[in-house]
């Protein structure tokens, strides 16, 4: 893989920042060290798509409320919690808010490796969904207005009587839209139309 794996490494200790950095390197991925979780939340907008490793403990703002923070503004970036005295109600805490794993100081170069590879997985199948909603909404944008109104109401999960009521047309004409934007989805069941419908954010 030649692809450049970042890894934003969050966390007020200069010696875990190091540490850290150091053996993520070695490993082949690039490192970005923020100092707080407040420097990092600012600097959001520009930080390139990566893994967070994340401390919990830090001043001003710890890592629970950084990872609130960034479901909050919807970031799909994975993230790996650092933690440290046993804190594991706190580890419980921020999987349960969507960290991939958590790791407790001091760590091995071993347990820190797998977690981050494990939020790369995560990472991938990110970028999958997005890729899929993407290429759904390049086929809906290829619907007519029309097409895009039936398809609308098919995904309510309205018959094609009512769709033709809400819209002023016929039962007949929706069944031509119906059958016209199967063939330009490319695709044979209504199912398969919804799901493309529902991976675009068409819900109706």
């Amino acid at each position: 893989m030649d692809e450049k794996r970042v890894v934003h490494i969050v966390d007020d200790e200069d010696s875990i920042r190091r540490s850290a950095g150091f053996m993520l390197k070695k490993s082949g991925f690039s490192v970005t060290p923020w100092v707080s979780g407040v420097q990092f939340l600012k600097n959001l907008k520009h930080a390139e798509q990566a893994c967070i490793l994340l401390d919990v403990r830090m001043p001003e703002m710890d890592g629970l409320e950084v990872q609130k923070e960034l479901n909050e503004r919807g970031v799909s970036m994975p993230v790996v919690v650092l933690t440290g005295h046993g804190d594991v109600t706190v580890a419980v805490r921020a999987m349960k808010a969507g960290a991939v794993d958590f790791i407790e100081k001091p760590f091995e170069k071993a347990v820190l490796i797998t977690a981050i590879e494990s939020a790369f997985e995560r990472l991938a199948d990110v970028e999958g969904r997005a890729s899929r909603a993407a290429d759904s909404a390049i086929l809906i944008a290829g619907l007519s207005a029309r097409e895009q109104d039936v398809l609308k109401g098919l995904a309510q999960g309205l018959p094609n009587k009512s769709i033709a009521y809400d819209l002023g047309i016929s039962p007949r004409t929706v069944e031509v839209h119906r059958a016209n934007l199967m063939i330009k989805l490319g695709v044979r069941s209504l199912s398969e139309a919804l799901r493309i419908a529902f991976s675009a954010g068409v819900t109706g």
